[in-house]
């Protein structure tokens, strides 16, 4: 792709022009060049990439931990990219892969600790880091609960289906997409993600007359 036809493309085929880019001086030895130009790639994904971090985390440390190493491992692994699988999704991969094995290895862990202590800290939903005017602190405390109680529920579904309402709604994924970040085929994707909707309106619900 030409930088005309890059200029006039959208932000996918951009971002999948500049990857390829990055690609090309990595393998001239113009490495100075390439981690420039790949740096305008991590600023235009980084904060899409720590809400996708955040719903497998729930740790905001560990989340910056691992957006910081998807981007690195991305780079490193460059030379694999092919421009016909958007790099946004090809480093969603990635960044998933990497937030899974963070939990498996999380848990490993925690099967040997028989304690900690309590350290009293609580997460801050990404969401509330801006500043805060507009809405009434009532209307904040509400839209909180609400955020908590989807939250909540989506913790219960199964990985699969949370991945893939995850992906579908809350980035606006195509079911292409989500098959090629997935591994699974676009019929599963499709099963999926209805089932887990069909699932998040019942625990919803089943919240809303229990705090009634």
């Amino acid at each position: 792709m030409t930088g005309a036809q890059a200029a006039g493309a959208g932000p996918r085929e951009a971002d999948s022009a500049a990857a390829s880019a990055v690609k090309a001086m990595q393998a001239d030895g113009r490495h100075a060049e390439a981690r420039e130009r790949y740096t305008e790639l991590v600023l235009r994904h980084q904060r899409r990439a720590g809400r996708i971090a955040y719903h497998y985390l729930r740790d905001s440390a560990e989340v910056d931990e691992a957006v910081q190493d998807a981007f690195v491992k991305a780079y490193s692994h460059l030379s694999t990219f092919r421009e016909e699988l958007p790099f946004e999704v090809w480093f969603t991969r990635i960044l998933i892969n990497g937030c899974l094995d963070r939990i498996k290895a999380r848990t490993r862990r925690e099967r040997w600790i028989v304690s900690m202590p309590d350290t009293g800290g609580t997460d801050r939903d990404f969401a509330e880091r801006t500043p805060g005017h507009g809405p009434s602190p009532e209307d904040q405390v509400l839209a909180r609960e609400r955020r908590e109680q989807l939250a909540e529920a989506l913790g219960k579904l199964p990985d699969r289906q949370r991945l893939v309402i995850m992906l579908s709604h809350y980035e606006g994924c195509t079911s292409r997409e989500v098959s090629a970040i997935t591994g699974l085929n676009e019929s599963t994707v499709r099963v999926h993600l209805f089932r887990a909707i069909r699932k998040l309106r019942g625990l919803l619900t089943e919240d809303g007359r229990g705090t009634s």
